[in-house]
């Protein structure tokens, strides 16, 4: 698709509104003016509500309401003329819930219905909304029983900023409100299908309600619709033990058939296929071996197409879809089938009757999406091809048997009591690919059995600090913005001015596209500011040379490039400074267990406006780019190489 067609499509509502607006170049984009008096008007409450923080310790629950209201103004966020009084009402109720904390009272905590709740991200420290559907049988004293989850991810809204998600979860209980049920709706972090940090933000949300209100964990399901759909798609198949039960409607499920590659140009590169198995569900869709799945089109729809082809790869693993289909209906639920639907689910969530999970099927292709269940990947023989770990208790006869391929490390976790019911047992045996291992005590109160590949021959390790990929330590560029990190400004003299200009513009650039596509001011600190208890704790993003940047120069000779006035060598391969700039991720020498990035922000970020299955990674682990070539044609003919490092971090 084009990418204004799908700025209007997915964002807009008509075209008198889409003339009204700014760059549209811009996510979310520039917004309509608003009147010299509304800004004045709301920028004086806006310092009446920050009067009302001071007194207080104010919590994300209160701030999120300064920020949906504070960026709107600042950004330039406004789309409607309806949203200025929709921000005065966001800052009547942070005001009031800052009064109510002052007086050591937090209502809002035990209400049920429509709740606006937020938390503290640990990737940046920024404040997140998310919106709640608490049931009227939820209690305000300590309950008697703990509650279904359900999780439902929102469609795709370009001009879906902070105020609008508020002031939308405030009015609208969405989709499905199962009875004795609380439903959360995450922000995701704005526009990406729940990848990414907007993926880390789904999580990071339930755990803050699972802080706050009784939840049972073993009945968590996942839903979501259009976008939501494509998101439920990607963390079902990723995270399969996580969720009692996923029902993904419409949206999209992998890449290259959904956007029709192959019948487009230019063609992808070779690391670009690769990259595709980061995310694509297809190529996880052996994980539904374990987690009901119920998925739902419109028979109409041309998101169809999702379904249809997930259907196709459950097959191949000897899996049946169950697929709804609404009749005669387009993008969006028809009203019987979506009823059927919900009572399907429902039944699932509700099958008290569900034995552990046993045995255990398990593909990936990375160690970012590493486990299900009481089986950990904690190593691979090659990234980005297929692994499998087939696992089961073998009932009676005192064994644990698993089988591997493209596994080098894996860990047997121990069960909390209960869950494993008759499987939990000590001592036993455990079979991996053939090797025998006796007397294996795994128990609920047991250790972590962690085992490693030598040629053929598994053994048995304790954990290691080998210098290795693993789970968070495996590249590419953009999982570096998937935990918490700092960017790295330089303060010395360049060693090559060209280059060094091109370093500065893309540092800024990479900031204010954090900030807008995923809604968070990134942390950054000059190389003089870097701490001890920063390299510790962060992923540090480093931008300029050994020279200019202080950090970068403390490590420069352990990294995989070498930098001079003239020059930059990598893989074997020299490069002409002044053109070109080597962009990687790489284990921080200072502290192995982080990253350090060097000269990148996220490499979608020019994706932003197109389709969400396009938001994709555009660079592996390394790559050097040619500085003369401008960002919209960057991925095409500006990419001078790129690589991945093998699984030892080598060239």
């Amino acid at each position: 698709m084009i990418l204004r067609a799908l700025v209007l499509l997915f964002a807009l509502s008509s075209p008198a509104l889409f003339a009204q607006l700014g760059d549209t170049n811009r996510v979310p984009p520039i917004g309509i003016a608003i009147s010299t008096e509304q800004r004045s008007a709301l920028k004086e409450r806006l310092q009446e509500f920050e009067s009302e923080l001071k007194k207080i310790n104010a919590t994300p629950d209160v701030r999120i309401f300064h920020k949906a209201v504070d960026w709107a103004l600042r950004y330039d966020e406004f789309y409607r003329s309806n949203e200025v009084a929709a921000a005065h009402k966001l800052i009547d109720q942070g005001i009031e819930r800052a009064k109510t904390v002052a007086k050591g009272q937090t209502p809002w905590t035990t209400a049920t219905g429509l709740v606006v709740r937020a938390y503290q991200s640990h990737i940046d420290k920024s404040i997140q909304p998310y919106g709640l559907v608490v049931p009227p049988s939820f209690p305000d004293k300590k309950p008697a029983r703990n509650f279904r989850l359900d999780v439902w991810l929102h469609g795709r809204d370009n001009l879906l900023t902070e105020l609008k998600f508020m002031t939308d979860r405030q009015r609208s209980y969405g989709e499905f409100t199962p009875r004795d049920t609380i439903v959360l709706h995450p922000y995701g972090r704005f526009c990406n299908a729940f990848k990414f940090a907007g993926e880390v933000d789904v999580f990071e949300a339930i755990e803050d309600v699972k802080k706050n209100y009784p939840v049972d964990q073993t009945r968590i399901a996942i839903r979501g619709f259009s976008m939501g759909g494509g998101g439920t798609w990607h963390l079902a198949s990723h995270y399969p033990s996580y969720w009692v039960a996923a029902a993904p409607g419409a949206g999209f499920a992998e890449t290259a058939e959904f956007q029709r590659i192959w019948s487009r140009g230019p063609q992808p590169s070779w690391y670009d296929q690769k990259l595709w198995n980061l995310y694509d569900a297809t190529v996880y869709a052996g994980n539904f071996f374990n987690l009901p799945v119920i998925a739902y089109s419109g028979e109409l729809d041309r998101q169809k197409q999702a379904a249809d082809i997930m259907e196709k790869f459950m097959a191949r693993e000897g899996l049946k879809l169950t697929h709804l289909i609404g009749p005669k209906t387009e993008h969006k639920y028809e009203v019987e089938t979506k009823k059927e639907l919900d009572r399907q689910v429902s039944m699932i969530v509700g099958d008290l009757s569900r034995g552990p999970r046993n045995p255990l099927k398990f593909s990936t292709y990375t160690l970012r999406y590493d486990s299900n269940d009481w089986i950990r990947v904690d190593g691979l023989e090659r990234h980005w091809e297929r692994a499998d770990v087939y696992a089961e208790v073998m009932r009676g006869q005192g064994t644990v048997l698993v089988r591997t391929t493209n596994v080098s490390a894996l860990t047997v976790l121990p069960r909390v009591a209960g869950v494993m019911g008759k499987m939990v047992m000590a001592p036993a045996s455990l079979s991996l690919d053939g090797t025998e291992f006796k007397n294996i005590s795994y128990g609920s109160s047991e250790k972590p059995l962690h085992f490693r590949k030598a040629g053929k021959q598994w053994r048995r390790i304790r954990d290691d600090d080998e210098l290795r990929k693993r789970s968070g330590l495996q590249g590419p560029i953009d999982d570096a913005f998937m935990e918490s990190f700092i960017v790295v400004q330089p303060t010395g003299k360049a060693m090559n001015a060209a280059a060094h200009a091109w370093i500065e513009d893309e540092l800024a650039h990479a900031t204010n596209e954090w900030r807008n596509q995923f809604r968070g001011d990134a942390i950054v600190k000059l190389d003089t500011e870097v701490s001890d208890e920063d390299i510790a704790n962060n992923h540090l993003i480093l931008w300029g040379d050994p020279q200019s940047n202080k950090v970068l120069g403390r490590i420069a000779k352990k990294l995989p490039a070498r930098w001079s006035r003239d020059t930059i060598r990598i893989a074997g391969k020299k490069f002409e400074a002044g053109k070109f700039v080597p962009v990687f991720i790489f284990p921080n020498p200072l502290n192995p267990k982080r990253y350090v990035a060097v000269n990148s922000g996220f490499t979608f970020c020019e994706y932003g406006r197109s389709s969400n299955a396009l938001q994709i990674p555009k660079l592996p682990d390394y790559a050097v780019l040619d500085i003369t070539v401008d960002r919209k044609n960057r991925y095409t003919n500006g990419v001078a190489l790129a690589g991945f490092f093998n699984e030892k971090w080598e060239l």
